[in-house]
């Protein structure tokens, strides 16, 4: 029947207004092709984290040494551990007996955390800290545990954490990367692996990690040749974007184009914006101070982490720094002299860090900004035989920390058992702790999804793994 106002009946009405429905759908989708770094709304009530700035503590720092207090292996040092089996860490022919830590442990804050002498400043924010101490993980080798704990498989060409989290929020800034990342500069390498750990896998490209160049200018051609005004540079983008898109109008949306037509764009902004954010030394003397990016000894970690602030600051979504290069004890991978090796890594980030959570909390941002401490896994509770003794890897047990972001400060989850040697309650897997940092970004691991091969596809896989709930507050 139809309306005779209208000229169409009620079924024609609600047909025309489930194609307008669907026109607006179809809008968003081509919004976001255009743009897809553009801000999307979280999908669960409560994640509080704007930001995620991740310090990977590479090569795998001794839980033990560290913010797992073990009594125990000062009573059973040099006994050995019953039933152990030598193929458990990288090197079977070196094994000794258990080892106490060579640090000396104190608490610290109104929650008493036992906290190892390595870390004084960084102690001191123990009551806004979240510790897991019960994370496991499949591999004993580097590379795998690095693919593992950055995208979720031991195997390379899958999107890391940080692409996920993009692909998943989008972007506040318009003229900066929405995800970069920071490695080793004391010329000791990247981590294994190398780009793989940063990599987009079969997300669109324009969600790989940007890697800032460790010296020098951090990225390349941020300077425009004398020879090119603003004007000729912005009418040679048009150019290339209007036949870039005409070429796209001629078959399906497809995301590699769109990816190159965004990276030309997001080039050029970043040739105003990324200098700034860059100009570590017009940040007042006393943040500089605080940081300690004057110091022989931290500076250069200190310039990374305040780098990291000015870009939570500027809307960049998630920050990676590596703590440490490739080989053994060029990073936390004590093999030898595990006294040695962790005063030295640890005296290069003990006070950047502490001051990257102070300054975040003076400014407002801790809250809405999420900050991870741990490498691919743990070490063992036995030594490793030389000269100076070291600690072979440990997939059984480790402990990461996070801060701000909406977690539960002075809380400790799950434990290892009384040597460290495995974790025992709570158990928290790596597919766990992604499925815990996007919940803390607002995201369900289970909604978040890409279809690939046939497949939708996600970060935390298909082994059902859990959101560690009681970390939130």
């Amino acid at each position: 029947m139809k309306d005779t106002k209208l000229g169409y009946s009620r079924r024609d009405m609600l047909a025309r207004a489930g194609g307008g429905f669907g026109m607006l759908a179809f809008t968003s989708m081509l919004e976001a092709a255009k743009n897809p770094f553009a801000p999307k709304v979280p999908m669960e009530v409560g994640g509080k984290a704007k930001s995620v700035i991740w310090i990977f503590t590479n090569g795998g720092p001794s839980q033990v040494d560290t913010w797992d207090y073990k009594p125990e292996l000062a009573k059973r040092d040099g006994k050995t551990l019953e039933g152990f089996d030598p193929k458990t860490g990288f090197f079977p022919g070196s094994v000794g007996g258990l080892m106490k830590s060579p640090f000396g442990f104190k608490q610290y804050g109104a929650s008493g955390t036992w906290c190892s002498d390595l870390f004084p400043k960084t102690a001191m924010h123990v009551d806004k800290m979240c510790f897991i101490h019960s994370c496991w993980t499949g591999s004993n080798n580097h590379s795998p545990a690095l693919f593992m704990m950055n995208t979720g498989t031991t195997r390379m060409g899958y999107p890391c954490v940080g692409s996920w989290v993009t692909y998943g929020l989008g972007s506040e800034s318009d003229s900066l990367p929405s995800f970069v990342v920071m490695s080793d500069p004391l010329n000791r390498g990247l981590p294994k692996g190398s780009a793989a750990n940063w990599g987009a896998g079969f997300l669109p490209s324009v969600y790989q990690g940007t890697w800032l160049k460790p010296s020098g200018t951090p990225i390349d051609n941020l300077t425009t040749p004398a020879s090119l005004t603003p004007q000729r540079q912005r009418a040679q983008l048009d150019l290339m974007a209007r036949l870039n898109r005409e070429s796209l109008a001629g078959s399906a949306i497809e995301s590699e184009l769109n990816a190159r037509i965004e990276s030309f764009e997001l080039a050029y902004r970043m040739q105003t914006a990324a200098p700034e954010a860059f100009a570590i030394k017009d940040e007042p003397e006393h943040i500089q101070k605080l940081y300690g990016v004057n110091e022989k000894h931290c500076g250069h970690f200190a310039t990374q982490c305040l780098t990291a602030r000015r870009m939570v600051e500027r809307g960049v979504r998630f920050i990676q720094i590596y703590s440490g290069g490739m080989e053994n004890q060029q990073s936390w991978d004590g093999h030898k002299d595990i006294l040695g090796n962790h005063s030295g890594f640890a005296a290069e980030s003990d006070q950047p860090v502490a001051a990257l959570i102070s300054d975040l909390e003076q400014r407002g941002l801790l809250d809405q900004t999420l900050i991870i401490w741990g490498g691919e896994f743990g070490r063992l509770p036995i030594a490793q035989k030389g000269a100076q003794p070291g600690r072979d890897h440990n997939p059984h047990a480790f402990t990461v920390w996070m801060c701000g972001g909406g977690v539960k400060g002075g809380y400790h989850h799950g434990e290892s058992d009384e040597i460290g040697f495995k974790a025992v309650i709570d158990r928290v897997s790596v597919h766990d702790l992604h499925a815990t940092v996007l919940a803390a970004a607002g995201l369900d691991h289970e909604r978040l999804t890409f279809k690939f091969q046939g497949l939708d596809q996600r970060l935390t896989g298909v082994e059902n793994p859990k959101v560690v709930k009681p970390v939130f507050a």
